[in-house]
C-alpha cells in the first residue's frame, strides 16, 4: 500500500472570489465586492434576462456562496468527524483498495506500463481513443465492485448525516474524503494504478508528478441534476468513471483546450458505459448531455500537479496566491521548483 504523504498544501486566493458558477443562467462570475459585480456582470446578467428583484436575488446567492467557501474547510473537518462517529459502513471492504476490483484488461495495462515494455504509441494502441483529442477511455473496475460501491454511497446518502456538495455544478454527489476514502483508496489507485499511464499519456501537464485529488460521486438522477454544463476542471488530469446504475442518454461531449475560442471549437460525443473509465486532460473542457430515464453514478477524481500549478493556478491564469486550508486544498504547495523541472501551462494560453 502506498505511504500517505505530510505534505502540506493550499489554496489560491482566487477560489474565494471567481469561478463561481449560477445555473440559472449558466455563467461563472466574480465577487470582489458589490460594487464590482455590479460594473462587470449587471449588464451581462440583464443580457440574459437577469434584472431587478431577480439580479439581487443573484447576488445574494453569490455572497453566500463566497462565505460558503470561507467556511468550507472548518465545515469539512466537522463534517468528517460526525461522520467517523456515527456512519456505520454498508461494505467497509470498499475503503480499501483491492487488485480484484479491476477489470484483467486494466490490470494487463498498468503492469505493461510499470515494466517499462510499452511506449506512449504501444499504449494508446492498448486504449481506445475517443474522437475527442487525448481522450481515452478503458475497462477499469468490475460490476460486482462497481454495484457494491454505489450501495455504499447509497447507504450513506439515507442517513441524515451532513454531506458537502461536490462542487458548484453538482447539487446530488457524496465527497470521498468526507467518507474516509482517501487514504487507502483514492491515493493508491492514483499512485500505483493511474500514474503509470498518466504520466505516458500525459508528460506536459504534469502526468508524471500528481501529488494531490480531489475525489467525489456525482448523482444524475429525473428530477435532480440532469446534465453538467460545458466547464474545465480544477485539475491536470480527470478520471472519470461511470459506476451505473441504468439510465438512458447522458452521454459525454468534448470540445477543445479552455484558452481555444469557442468559434474554432467544434464537440465530439463520448458514450459513457458502466465500468468504463475515461481519461481526459482537466483543462479540456466538456460536459454531459441530459439523461432521459433512470439514475446514474460517477466517480470522478482530479488528479493535481503541484509542480505544474506552483507556478500557474489554472483558475485565475496567475502565479497562486496561497491561502491555508485542510487536506488536499486545491493542490499547490510551498515548494517552488526549479524553472527546468517545471511544466509551464502558462505559457500556452
Amino acid at each position: 500500500m502506498s505511504k500517505v504523504t505530510m505534505k502540506k498544501y493550499y489554496c489560491c486566493k482566487c477560489f474565494l472570489t471567481d469561478n463561481i458558477y449560477i445555473s440559472e443562467y449558466d455563467i461563472h462570475v466574480s465577487y470582489h465586492c458589490d460594487d464590482q459585480f455590479l460594473e462587470t456582470w449587471q449588464k451581462k446578467l440583464q443580457r440574459r434576462g437577469c434584472s431587478g428583484d431577480k439580479f439581487k436575488e443573484i447576488l445574494q446567492k453569490v455572497k453566500s456562496e463566497v462565505e460558503r467557501r470561507r467556511n468550507l474547510g472548518a465545515q469539512s473537518l466537522i463534517r468528517r468527524d460526525l461522520i467517523s462517529a456515527n456512519y456505520t459502513p454498508l461494505h467497509p471492504h470498499v475503503y480499501n483498495i483491492q487488485k480484484n476490483y479491476f477489470s484483467p484488461a486494466f490490470l494487463s495495462i498498468v503492469d505493461a506500463c510499470k515494466s517499462g515494455r510499452v511506449n506512449v504509441e504501444s499504449l494508446m494502441n492498448m486504449l481506445h481513443q475517443e474522437h475527442a483529442e487525448q481522450v481515452f477511455s478503458f475497462p477499469l473496475f468490475t460490476q460486482q465492485f462497481c454495484q457494491d460501491f454505489i450501495e455504499e454511497i447509497c447507504h450513506f446518502e439515507s442517513t441524515d448525516l451532513p454531506k458537502g456538495r461536490p462542487n458548484t455544478m453538482n447539487n446530488y454527489g457524496v465527497l470521498l474524503d468526507d467518507l474516509g476514502f482517501g487514504d487507502q483508496f483514492v491515493t493508491p489507485l492514483i499512485q500505483e494504478y493511474l500514474t503509470p499511464i498518466t504520466k505516458l499519456l500525459y508528460p506536459d501537464c504534469g502526468g508524471a508528478s500528481l501529488d494531490s485529488h480531489k475525489a467525489f460521486v456525482v448523482k444524475y438522477k429525473l428530477g435532480e441534476d440532469l446534465s453538467l454544463a460545458y466547464h474545465y476542471d480544477n485539475a491536470e488530469v480527470t478520471l472519470n468513471v461511470s459506476l451505473g446504475k441504468e439510465f438512458s442518454d447522458g452521454s459525454l461531449y468534448f470540445g477543445d483546450m479552455r484558452w481555444v475560442p469557442p468559434q474554432e471549437t467544434a464537440c465530439a460525443e463520448v458514450t459513457h458505459k458502466p465500468t468504463f473509465a475515461l481519461l481526459h486532460r482537466g483543462q479540456h473542457k466538456h460536459g454531459a448531455l441530459p439523461i432521459r430515464s433512470g439514475e446514474r453514478y460517477n466517480l470522478i477524481i482530479w488528479m493535481r500537479s503541484s509542480v505544474v500549478r506552483n507556478r500557474c493556478c489554472p483558475m485565475c491564469d496567475e502565479e497562486p496566491q496561497l491561502m491555508e486550508t485542510v487536506g488536499y486544498g486545491d493542490g499547490f504547495t510551498m515548494d517552488r521548483t526549479r524553472e527546468d523541472e517545471m511544466v509551464n501551462v502558462c505559457a500556452a494560453l
